[in-house]
């Protein structure tokens, strides 16, 4: 029986369509979509229908975010229904995530200049009145103060809109891109360092160097099916943002192996179902949060509850988020009489930051980072624009064993 034979009901449909934090909740969404990842997807996509309206677009992501589903498994319920000719615009779709994640691990340091320039605004007081009107959705500008309400209240926008949502940010309302990205990341449910900052860095005309995105009121009009049209409230020019700094390129590491000995297991929000890949079980496991260091500023309760849930899913209890992440793994390496710790490679971001902070070799400690195969196909090739990584698709895919 599949997962879509538990469908029964319209409110079967209903439940299954929303942002609940387990593993089961995300392979229902996916095998309700995947029929719908061929040409309809290629033609329906870019259109933003409303919350209530999302048949068109997966909405997959919060949970890909926290791998409680995998690109993998997406992918397999994908081609298994569809030719690859037929649904290879959801595939490339799929590869957006891991090109952002491959690229920003290649150029860890724009990470580093995104916080420093978000602290910059924060410390300057770029939180203005114009700032508050922003995130309030009192701009003025209907369209946009809509999607701040639907960001906060669902956590979740379709991509257009997001595309739509930080042009206005960065050109017409001129707040510093990355309060926008900040408030991004504090409120969406699939918030992600990587597919974020990147997102807003292309928007702005700094990941492609002097390519800007300009939303306009005829192609908001049009992908909103007419619920919107800002005529004469939006900026006409994106001028390109500009940056000092470079970015050096850095090799993708080498994936830690798995270590003889009896280990700990790790889970936490960038991969939790990395336990079901090892080919043996852990003495004990632990999960632990990196959401709140998400952002100097508060985290939208339900992005911290949708993360917490998701490492509670895979592993049951979650250590506190407020202690030691080295006391803490420590303490459970010491109960089980285990000297590794062993848990799934962490992209630049919250959580590689915690595990690097923790210095588990002080106590004598040995951190295994376990990469997937996906990744590491896949990554070494997201070193410019995505075309690179576009073009080595069917080679990744037939390396995976999929037949194209």
């Amino acid at each position: 029986m599949t997962t879509g034979d538990l469908f029964e009901t319209q409110a079967d449909h209903a439940r299954a369509a929303e942002f609940s934090p387990t593993r089961q909740a995300g392979l229902l969404r996916l095998d309700q979509f995947a029929a719908r990842t061929g040409k309809h997807y290629a033609s329906q996509r870019n259109f933003d229908f409303g919350p209530d309206r999302r048949s068109n677009v997966s909405a997959l992501s919060p949970w890909i975010r926290h791998r409680l589903i995998t690109e993998q498994e997406v992918l397999n319920a994908t081609l298994a229904r569809h030719s690859y000719l037929a649904a290879e615009k959801f595939v490339q779709e799929v590869f957006w995530r891991t090109y952002f994640k491959g690229w920003l691990q290649q150029q860890p340091s724009v990470w580093t200049s995104y916080n420093e320039g978000l602290q910059r605004a924060l410390d300057d007081g770029a939180r203005t009145t114009d700032y508050n009107d922003a995130v309030e959705g009192r701009t003025g500008i209907d369209c946009f103060d809509h999607w701040v309400r639907e960001l906060i209240k669902t956590g979740y926008l379709h991509n257009h809109t997001r595309m739509w949502f930080a042009s206005i940010w960065v050109f017409t309302l001129r707040l510093p891109w990355e309060l926008g990205a900040d408030f991004f990341l504090r409120h969406l449910l699939d918030g992600d360092p990587a597919s974020n900052t990147l997102s807003w860095r292309w928007v702005a005309g700094l990941h492609t160097k002097g390519k800007t995105y300009l939303a306009r009121p005829s192609n908001i009009a049009k992908y909103t099916n007419g619920r919107f049209n800002p005529e004469g409230q939006l900026a006409k020019t994106a001028e390109p943002l500009t940056e000092e700094n470079a970015h050096p390129r850095v090799p993708v590491p080498s994936p830690d192996a798995m270590p003889d000995e009896g280990f700990l297991l790790l889970v936490t929000e960038d991969d939790c179902q990395i336990g079901a890949t090892l080919p043996r079980q852990p003495k004990a496991e632990i999960g632990l949060l990196a959401t709140q260091r998400r952002s100097p500023l508060a985290i939208e309760p339900i992005v911290q509850s949708f993360a917490a849930g998701a490492v509670s899913d895979a592993v049951g209890a979650v250590g506190a988020e407020d202690e030691s992440w080295a006391e803490q793994i420590i303490a459970a390496a010491e109960t089980a009489g285990v000297k590794t710790v062993v848990t799934g490679f962490a992209p630049v971001g919250p959580v590689a930051t915690q595990l690097q902070n923790a210095r588990l070799d002080r106590a004598g400690l040995t951190l295994c980072q376990i990469r997937r195969d996906y990744d590491s196909l896949a990554w070494p090739h997201a070193t410019r624009g995505f075309f690179g990584l576009k073009k080595k698709i069917p080679t990744i895919l037939r390396s995976l064993d999929y037949a194209v």
